[in-house]
Order: C-alpha cells, then structure tokens, then sequence
C-alpha cells in the first residue's frame, strides 16, 4: 500500500527545510548535530532506494535489478562528491579517498563479513567463477590507473596531465559500457548461479515495475538535494576541528554502500552469494568506471584540482587488496578464513585513517 512510502514526508520536510534554512555552521555540536540528522534522513531514504530496487530485481531478474541498484547508487555517490567538493578547497582530495575507502569498504570490510557470516551458517558458499573474474577484470586496472598512476606521470603532485584525464574519462566509460554489454546480453549467464538461470522471474509484490521504478526515483532526489547540506558539516569537521581528511571519504562511502551492503549481507544469509558478489564487486565497478570520469569532468568546468594518486602508505594497501581479492574469488568456493583475512585488512585501513 501506498501507506508504506510515509517516509516520503520526513525526507522531502528535510529537503526543504535545509534548502531554505542554509545558514553556516556555528560550533562543533551543531555541526555534529546537523551531520547526524541529515545521515540518518539519506540513509532511511536509501534504504528505500534498496526496497524498491529489490523489487525491481525480482519483477525484471538478475542481473537487471542489481544493476539498477547500483546505478543508483553511484549517482547519489556523484552528487554528493560533487556537493563536497565544490565547497572545499581548490585542491581536492576527496575523490581520491571516497574511491579508496569504497574499495576498503566493499572489496575487505563488506566482502569479508559476508563470507565469514556465510562460512558460519553454511561452512562453503559457491558463485560463478567467471562473473567474478569479469568484475575483477576491469576492476583492476581501472583502480591502478585512476589512483596510483597519477604518482608516476610528469604532471605536477599526484595529479594527472588534462590529455591524461580526458584519456582516463574516455577509457573508463568505454569499458564500462563494454562491461555492461557482457553482463546484459553476451553473458548474462556468468552473473547468475544455477538456480538462477532455471528460474523465471516472479516477484511476491504484485504492484508493476513502474510503480517501484517512480517511487526509486521519488527517493533518490531528496538525496540528491541533501548531498550540499551535509557536505557543511562534512567540511566544517576537516578544515575547523582538524579532523582526518580521509574520514570524510570515508563517511561518505559508508552512506553511500550502506544500502547495498544491506543487500548483500541478506543474500548472504539466503545462501545467495552470487547476488551478493554481484551487488559489492559491481558497486565497485560503477564506482570507480562512473565517478572518476564524472569527477574529473566537473572539475574541468570548474577549474579545480583533483588529486587521484594515493599516498605510498595506501597505495601499498591497495595493491594488497587487489591481490587478496584475485585469490578469494579465483576458485568458485568460499570460506570463514578468506573472510576472516579481508576483515583483518579492513581495521588495517581503519587504523591508518587516524594515525599513519
């Protein structure tokens, strides 16, 4: 019933009133008290978001409906890096880090609890080895090149050259697009476990597609309009309290992968670990194919500075993760012990957040 969707009320009051009550921040507490405030209202509305991509998921099948979660996420992620960014400093690390905590987040943190509570409940989880070979496939080098590269080339700091980020944007999105071609139409199969391909698709909600499509589209927007409010606090925190530069990317990619890790963690717990993989190594993806590029675009227009490259400490971090990840999804079968080691590298990161 069209009962359920009240949230729509506290979101959109939210909305306004921040749009019209746009004052700077006064001291600490408030601004704590404004981030707090506007975290819980995006994150309600992005659980809604999931709600309703569920839906779709289950009306239309794999791997459509993990895809139109996902796309929907990164836009949210777009703006509001974009929110953040525009207001502050010239010379922005903030892509650099949202991307580097996204692949924290989901590739050791969110991918090593799902396997170590899939590895308790069912000892060994299986997946399509060569859908995940496909994520990690383009994963890899996209991930090498837009955050370690720019450390490398002649353009002055860890940046890239204008002829370097046109080039990234172009080769990001070209083969992004090839990607998608393989998990919509040539292979679609390598994104779906046995069970999967055998089953029609059916949804338990009888309301249409259309119906969940408008409501997805309904909450994404107040997000959208919010991502500018909480990117006050967010900066207010770094640049008067002295907080972490790297706290906010990663504040910023928990909200934004809250609600597929939620995703994930209950296909999980269905013994459905190829949506699951489906849902965090696709989220990755979009993150990294989709956001560099529109990042790099929109400081073009505006004439800012995007530093990519990470810090050797991170970098060496990365490339660990990356390493780890070839492993755990390079044989079609999990367990609590390859959970149990990406955790240990997601507190790792969490450490060096704070002291390095």
């Amino acid at each position: 019933m069209i009962t359920r969707e009240w949230p729509l009320v506290p979101v959109y009051g939210t909305a306004a009133a921040f749009l019209f009550l746009d004052e700077p921040l006064a001291n600490p507490w408030w601004a704590a008290l404004v981030f707090v405030w506007l975290f819980g209202v995006i994150l309600w509305a992005a659980f809604a978001v999931v709600r309703h991509a569920e839906a779709l998921a289950e009306i239309l099948g794999e791997p459509f409906g993990t895809l139109i979660l996902t796309l929907a996420i990164t836009a949210i992620e777009v703006m509001m890096i974009a929110a953040v960014m525009l207001g502050g400093p010239e010379v922005s690390t903030l892509a650099r880090d949202t991307m580097f905590a996204v692949i924290m987040i989901v590739f050791n943190g969110m991918a090593g609890l799902t396997l170590l509570l899939g590895g308790l409940r069912y000892h060994e989880q299986t997946y399509n080895l060569q859908g995940a070979t496909a994520f990690l496939a383009v994963t890899i080098p996209l991930a090498v090149l837009g955050l370690v590269l720019p450390n490398f080339t002649t353009a002055p700091g860890p940046t890239l050259a204008p002829l370097h980020e046109v080039f990234l944007i172009v080769m990001s999105l070209a083969l992004y697009a090839v990607f998608l071609a393989i998990q919509t139409l040539r292979h679609r199969h390598y994104f779906l476990d046995a069970e999967e391909e055998q089953k029609p698709p059916a949804s338990p909600d009888l309301r249409p597609a259309y119906y969940h499509g408008t409501l997805l589209v309904l909450y994404i927007v107040p997000i959208i309009l919010l991502s500018k409010s909480i990117a006050q606090p967010l900066n207010y925190a770094v640049t008067v309290v002295g907080a972490p530069p790297a706290l906010v990317g990663f504040l910023v990619a928990a909200l934004i992968l809250s609600p597929e890790s939620l995703g994930a963690v209950r296909a999980t717990l269905a013994n459905q670990l190829q949506r699951s993989i489906n849902l965090l190594l696709g989220s990755v993806l979009a993150s990294i194919s989709l956001t560099i590029p529109a990042v790099l675009a929109i400081a073009m227009l505006t004439q800012r500075t995007v530093v990519l490259g990470l810090e050797p400490v991170d970098a060496l971090l990365l490339v660990l993760t990356l390493g780890m990840a070839m492993l755990t999804y390079g044989s079609g079968r999990t367990n609590i012990l390859l959970g149990a080691v990406h955790l240990l590298l997601f507190f790792t990161y969490l450490a060096l957040i704070f002291e390095r």
